[in-house]
């Protein structure tokens, strides 16, 4: 039996380009940049004979370095991959390929497809998208490249500028041309010095950021991720989530930009992969991507010879409570703590609103865990690198690159990331990471770094920490080039289980796991549980974060917890929330009272422009200026007549400060009293009739009654899927044969029976709107204790999600609160 690999899938298609990549000069954008790091695919690009693989939007001066080695007739070939869309990309094309002298041929790779392109909410392309493309491209290019040789002296003064004219907010007018002007060859002459440049553009749908050859999300900083995947209307919670489901779905006339890219993402996906899908869906959102999918079939794609697979599309907002949860997951804990790569700084759709994704490449401290290693790692990396340099004018040169590496401090050249290729005898490290809880995982880690340990003929204490052994492993250059996957994902562990992130992540456990126990006796005893954090949170501001204590964005991020746990536990309806209006009203003054001294929260949609005023009463109050309360003005009344008349003008300005603090507080309360109306949204999660039917099934299938033990969703949706047992609410869309058996060939008899997930083999869950690292596991958990050894899942989503990711979603600026 042929096992899908997703890993493989992308990097074959990267090979099957092979002849686009010899001798030529590559560009990714940092969407690209994500998914490669995960692949392992630039040593790929290099094999396949690319000169140099550059940023796309990032220009370093070491670009400059690209051609040394070239001879200065030889002229360039350029390609470019990108997961935004071609108009978003258009300047940053641009600019790279006015900085080489002769370019002749142009290949543009994007994740997006000619329908995407066409189709996106006010694109200057039209249906022939790829094609007008070409045109517009070659069109400015040739125009930039008259301006440059008719004023080469302004060029030469700003060599290091932005050579491309723009708009007053940066962008590249990209505007349609007549149909009369386009081409019909995709050979356009250039008309600078006799040059001819040839533009190409292919949909190259791939890419995305694989943890494991059985699990992938998509690049944070791509078009897909970053569309809205709601509107702002009465169901919907955030644009990066799918709308509360309330049993309707959109007609595919006028959906969010999102949802059809991500249609047309996994439908190009399971092309590539030769899968024939029986799609279902849970949830509205699932359904109309389900809908739209289903579509795009066609009876040409039926009667190919695919091998059959199921698609389970489910909406994230059916379980919000797990990705705000910290489970017990080490790969979580990683993308958690350890720092991420600050994002390109780009726009993102000229015409539309886009969505902010924390970005996927973290960036591992190994400066840090290193520090023994000697100081002049910088130097000799440089040095290392100029040895391997052979250029025509290699003396100015390299004293040139030299003076660059003093501009990059060690920690930029000494941060490592996460890839899913590197292995061990064939096992991915950071799949095996995947599928183990933290303690187990953390003890895999540990003998892996003791076999690299062995082959490396070093010796050492098996109980040594596992800092110290990354340390040795890293000795030398060569021994930790040998061995950089395994020291990468030790360093990001180490890092992660330090006490400062191993504290703070025990206390989230242990927190939910009391409110998770308050929440199944009263909602007394759930609200005092949630007072009590907000409280105490305010005086762990000035603590040490090692002590475990949670700051006021911890405590946010509890009450959305216990707010969730609340609507399941105590379901009500209409407007009314879970708990009684003294139980509200004691935590609405908690939170007013935690935001009164903590300004810093002003940084969520609800508290939008009050920062200035909360920082400016708190500083008041440590200075002592805040005046008394009305009701202690009226004890020391009488103290106040004998100054009657004579401090008028003091007086008049006490008053006015307390009428400034009092309409403060009035303000905030009419704050804190809209974000309780979103709280009670959530705990409405479940409204659907269906939802709540599937919900109820679940929970008395696997009876999870140990609150120490609660499993996520997708663990129980898995586990009555493969037990073969009937999900309510899961809807089934037809294929277009399966519709023409059931209109047509249905009245005689011979109609085609619904299919079932647990007779697939190969079963794609994709949860729109994220996943986390706990899911996998307990995926893998499920299929493990069905004995359904024969069945391959494959699980994807939006992005990978963090309880850091999920308040921002939630609270943050892409709310809809």
């Amino acid at each position: 039996m042929a096992f899908v690999n997703v890993i493989n899938c992308c990097l074959d298609s990267i090979t099957e380009i092979s002849e686009e990549l010899k001798d030529a000069v590559v560009y990714v954008d940092s969407g690209c940049t994500e998914s490669f790091k995960f692949l392992g695919a630039f040593p790929v690009l290099l094999e396949m004979g690319a000169l140099a693989v550059c940023s796309l939007e990032s220009m370093s001066t070491l670009d400059s370095a690209i051609g040394w080695n070239q001879k200065s007739d030889v002229q360039t070939k350029v390609v470019f991959f990108t997961c935004r869309l071609l108009t978003d990309s258009h300047r940053y094309i641009l600019r790279r390929l006015s900085t080489h002298k002769r370019v002749f041929q142009c290949t543009i790779y994007t994740s997006i497809s000619e329908v995407g392109q066409s189709a996106y909410p006010d694109s200057p392309l039209g249906p022939d998208a790829y094609h007008e493309y070409q045109s517009l491209l070659v069109q400015d290019y040739e125009e930039l490249m008259k301006k440059k040789d008719s004023n080469s002296t302004t060029i030469h003064t700003h060599k290091k500028g932005n050579l491309i004219p723009e708009d007053e907010e940066g962008w590249l007018q990209l505007a349609p041309r007549a149909e009369d002007d386009t081409p019909k060859s995709p050979s356009f002459s250039i008309g600078h010095a006799g040059q001819k440049l040839i533009a190409y553009v292919h949909h190259f749908p791939l890419i995305l950021c694989p943890f494991s050859p059985k699990f992938f999300v998509l690049p944070s900083e791509g078009s897909i991720s970053e569309a809205y995947l709601s509107a702002d209307q009465e169901n919907a919670i955030s644009s990066g989530l799918p709308p509360l489901s309330t049993g309707t779905f959109h007609d595919g006339e006028d959906v969010p930009p999102g949802v059809a890219l991500t249609a047309q993402f996994l439908y190009h996906l399971t092309t590539k992969m030769e899968l024939k899908l029986e799609i279902f869906s849970l949830g509205d959102l699932s359904r109309t991507i389900g809908k739209l999918i289903t579509d795009m079939s066609s009876l040409y794609d039926v009667g190919r010879r695919k091998r059959s697979a199921g698609l389970l599309l489910i909406d994230r907002t059916v379980d919000l409570l797990t990705p705000c949860c910290h489970g017990d997951s080490l790969v979580d804990r990683i993308f958690s703590s350890v720092p991420r790569r600050t994002r390109t700084v780009a726009k993102g759709s000229q015409t539309q609103p886009n969505l902010q994704r924390a970005p996927l490449d973290v960036q591992i401290p190994l400066a840090d865990v290193l520090r023994e290693v000697p100081p002049k790692t910088n130097a000799q990396l440089f040095e290392a690198f100029l040895q391997g340099w052979n250029s025509y004018d290699s003396a100015t040169q390299i004293n040139t690159l030299v003076s660059l590496g003093d501009d990059f401090s060690e920690s930029e050249l000494l941060s490592g990331s996460l890839v899913s290729t590197e292995s061990f005898n064939g096992t991915p490290y950071l799949e095996s990471t995947l599928d183990r809880r933290t303690k187990d995982g953390t003890i895999l880690i540990k003998k892996l770094l003791q076999e690299a340990l062995r082959k490396e003929k070093i010796s050492m204490n098996p109980k040594t920490d596992l800092q110290l052994m990354v340390r040795a492993l890293a000795k030398t250059q060569s021994c930790f080039m040998r061995n950089k996957g395994i020291i990468q994902l030790a360093a990001a562990t180490s890092y992660a289980m330090s006490e400062k992130y191993r504290a703070k992540w025990d206390s989230f456990v242990s927190a939910e796991k009391i409110l998770n126990i308050s929440a199944g006796d009263t909602s007394q005893d759930l609200s005092r549980q949630m007072c009590d954090i907000i409280n105490k949170s305010c005086f762990g501001e000035s603590e040490s974060s090692s002590q475990g204590l949670f700051s006021v964005e911890d405590a946010m991020l509890l009450t959305v917890t216990g707010y969730i746990l609340a609507g399941e536990n105590f379901p009500t309806s209409g407007s009314a929330g879970p708990f009684s209006w003294q139980e509200e009203h004691f935590l609405k003054e908690a939170i007013v009272d935690a935001i009164l001294e903590n300004p810093k929260l002003a940084k969520y949609k609800f508290l939008h422009g009050l920062s200035h005023d909360l920082e400016a009463n708190l500083k008041k109050k440590k200075d002592g200026e805040v005046t008394e309360e009305p009701s202690k003005a009226l004890e020391s009344d009488d103290d106040q007549w004998g100054n009657w008349g004579e401090e008028e003008e003091d007086a008049d300005k006490d008053t006015s400060n307390v009428y400034s603090d009092m309409q403060l507080k009035l303000e905030l309360r009419d704050r804190v009293d809209n974000l309780f109306k979103f709280l009670h949204k959530l705990t409405n999660l479940k409204g659907n009739k269906g939802i709540r039917e599937m919900a109820s099934s679940l929970e008395n299938s696997i009876g999870d009654d140990d609150p120490y033990s609660r499993k996520g969703l997708l663990y129980k949706l898995l586990t009555r899927i493969l037990n073969k047992y009937d999900v309510p609410g899961l809807e089934y869309h037809s294929s277009t044969v399966g519709r023409l058996f059931k209109s047509g060939f249905g009245r005689f008899g011979l109609g085609q029976a619904k299919p079932s997930l647990s007779d697939q083999n190969v079963l794609l869950v994709f949860v729109v709107g994220g996943m986390n690292g706990i899911e996998v596991l307990e995926v893998q958990e499920a299929l493990s204790e069905s004995g359904r050894a024969d069945i391959e899942v494959i699980l994807g989503g939006t992005t990978f999600l963090t309880p850091t990711d999920m308040l921002d979603l939630l609270l943050g600026d892409s709310s809809y609160i």
